[in-house]
């Protein structure tokens, strides 16, 4: 009987060993994979998770791979839903006034496209118009965001247009801050035509893209960060700090790194951007949002003699401010401005949401 007692306590004891064993063992299988996920994420990146910029970018990284790849965000705040978009060469950054401003009131999401800011650069996509509509697509559905207000900047006016024309039940307001609206209004090529025959961005653009230069050249925003920005215009040159110009540069190590900005000028040289279909219901639907222009009258690469009548067009009840002396980059040049005009419009256009703080 001693003997049987024995043999059955040292096989209990066996078993709980082994199973101790076991857990610990899957411990640190799910330790070393989560350590391996964060440096393999860490190697597609060109600026590291948390940078905060010497604490002028203290927002907390979120990572969404709905379109296929590392795509970087931040939402900070509780409430309406106001979706900030980039252009070239920036990222969310950019914003960083605005998110401030915002988010005691407001959920503040600001992604990065792919191939820009902390976002992933992937070597075998494409990075034409089509293709960052289709991107931001996926992330809100992904994140089911809705009621949204749009911030646009740059060539986040047509991202933005472009999910607006996709998904008009989503979208509730519109603000362009010296952003194009396009939706299908009949002078929209002439216009887009006689700015890039004038705007110093676009005209570089053709002469280099004919070179053969461009790639090369944009694929040294490393170096060359500081003049593309002030070609493309901002007013305030007290911005320029070594840390401000490091936010900007930091994506751009190597050629590499920077498919995102070729790929934009790239494609507008060749003519490959796309915008969105828009059918005339679409059109009369999101013509009667609320909508608001904020415009850098100094912006020489988005020239407001073209582009404003376009927005008009596109939202005939829509409400313009024009901001003199402010350039391209007018979330630089101008951010208290910008930020007291969108509060004022988000008072002045309230809207009754339900759903905002869903799949956060």
């Amino acid at each position: 009987m001693i003997l049987k007692n024995y043999i059955r306590t040292s096989f209990i004891m066996m078993i709980f060993l082994l199973t101790k064993m076991a857990i610990a063992q899957n411990t640190d299988n799910d330790t070393q994979l989560m350590k391996n996920t964060e440096e393999s994420t860490a190697t597609m990146l060109s600026i590291e998770a948390h940078e905060n910029f010497n604490g002028t970018w203290p927002y907390q990284p979120q990572f969404n791979t709905a379109a296929g790849f590392h795509m970087h965000y931040v939402d900070e705040g509780e409430g309406e839903i106001i979706l900030a978009l980039h252009g070239e060469p920036t990222w969310g950054y950019l914003f960083r006034h605005l998110i401030d401003a915002l988010r005691s009131e407001y959920r503040v999401i600001v992604p990065d496209h792919m191939g820009f800011g902390k976002s992933e650069t992937p070597q075998k996509r494409q990075y034409l118009l089509q293709d960052h509509i289709d991107n931001l697509e996926q992330f809100v559905l992904d994140l089911d965001l809705r009621d949204i207000t749009l911030v646009m900047h740059d060539f986040g006016g047509p991202v933005g247009m472009g999910l607006a024309i996709r998904h008009p039940d989503r979208i509730k307001r519109i603000i362009s801050t010296n952003g194009p609206t396009p939706l299908g209004q009949a002078g929209l090529v002439e216009a887009l035509t006689n700015n890039g025959a004038s705007a110093p961005w676009f005209s570089w653009i053709f002469k280099a893209y004919q070179e053969g230069t461009l790639e090369q050249v944009l694929g040294q925003l490393d170096y060359n960060m500081l003049s593309t920005l002030k070609l493309n215009g901002f007013e305030n040159n007290d911005l320029i700090t070594e840390t401000w110009l490091e936010a900007y540069r930091a994506h751009f190590r190597t050629p590499a790194d920077a498919l995102g900005a070729i790929g934009w000028a790239k494609g507008f040289a060749e003519g490959a951007h796309q915008f969105e279909p828009v059918s005339p219901e679409i059109v009369q639907l999101i013509s009667e949002k609320p909508a608001l222009a904020i415009w850098g009258m100094a912006d020489k690469t988005l020239q407001a003699q073209y582009f404003l009548p376009l927005f008009r067009e596109a939202f005939p009840n829509g409400v313009i401010h024009r901001l003199n002396g402010v350039g391209h980059y007018s979330p630089e040049d101008a951010p208290v401005e910008i930020a007291d005009l969108i509060k004022a419009f988000l008072r002045d256009y309230p809207i009754n949401t339900n759903n905002n703080n869903v799949n956060r």
